[in-house]
């Protein structure tokens, strides 16, 4: 479906945003200010500087007018990596337990969150969540809300073409396109960052958002795309400067905990569950 911005907000329901860091909410900006979703943010954003990024991520959704879920920092970025690394299924699917029962509770129609794109352990950590939510609410009621993700590393306005009939494609006018690079260009933690992707694709590509149908809920449960991920390679120049003890590999970290979470959770029992009902 194609969204061209309008002076009447469009939404369809009740929605939610589930992000690992504060400021991917950017990505998505003038979605947020339509749909005014609920939003959980995972970590507080603090890479290895310590420094929460929560307070700015706090500005952008008050100005929206979304609304903070109950999960909303919940996690320094260095204690989600602990958790990672030490296969912490206790935690990890308290999380998803914690989602499963925010998102009944709030009866949401529709779910945003990070698309696995294999760039960082965070952003996959929490589409893994996600996914293992929306199966857990199935199977405890049957009903899933529908399922969307944002790429975060990749192009914005970017859709495989197999996706695009079923995805939501949002193209925003010049007014909102200028608040939505002003919003970015005003994040202090993530000025650097804001700059690079413009040069990266140009403006014209954040022009467009596309929310994407996620189509099976044990997405990158066997097999990542490409692999080793880039997080990989980008976690040993990480320990090499000093500021991790350790890689996160998917491999041997990541599979490993969410196959585990999935099991404790009753979900690898079941026939094949995926949200392909709940595009529908």
């Amino acid at each position: 479906m194609s969204i061209n911005s309008s002076p009447d907000p469009v939404h369809d329901g009740n929605t939610a945003l589930i992000i690992a860091h504060p400021g991917h909410e950017l990505r998505v900006h003038h979605w947020l200010t339509l749909a005014r979703p609920t939003v959980f943010v995972l970590t507080d954003g603090s890479g290895h500087t310590r420094q929460s990024r929560l307070r700015s991520t706090g500005i952008v959704l008050d100005n929206a007018g979304a609304t903070r879920g109950t999960i909303y920092g919940d996690f320094t970025d260095a204690q989600l990596y602990a958790a990672i690394l030490a296969c912490d299924t206790a935690r990890v699917g308290r999380v998803v337990r914690d989602l499963a029962n925010a998102l009944a509770e709030a009866n949401v129609d529709y779910v945003v969150a990070d698309a696995l794109e294999g760039f960082n352990p965070s952003h996959d950590i929490c589409r893994f969540a996600v996914n293992a939510a929306l199966a857990l609410l199935q199977q405890q009621t049957g009903r899933a809300p529908r399922n969307f993700d944002v790429l975060l590393d990749g192009n914005p306005d970017a859709c495989p073409e197999h996706l695009q009939a079923s995805a939501m494609r949002i193209e925003l006018h010049e007014a909102a396109l200028a608040r939505k690079l002003a919003a970015a260009q005003n994040y202090p933690e993530l000025r650097a960052e804001t700059a690079s992707a413009l040069e990266r694709f140009g403006t014209e590509a954040f022009r467009v958002e596309y929310l994407r149908p996620v189509l099976s809920f044990d997405q990158g449960l066997e097999a990542m795309e490409p692999e080793p991920p880039y997080y990989e390679r980008y976690g040993e120049q990480q320990v090499a400067a000093g500021y991790y003890d350790r890689v996160i590999r998917y491999r041997e970290h990541m599979q490993p905990l969410v196959q585990a979470v999935w099991r404790q959770l009753g979900l690898r029992d079941q026939t094949t569950v995926n949200s392909a009902s709940a595009l529908t």
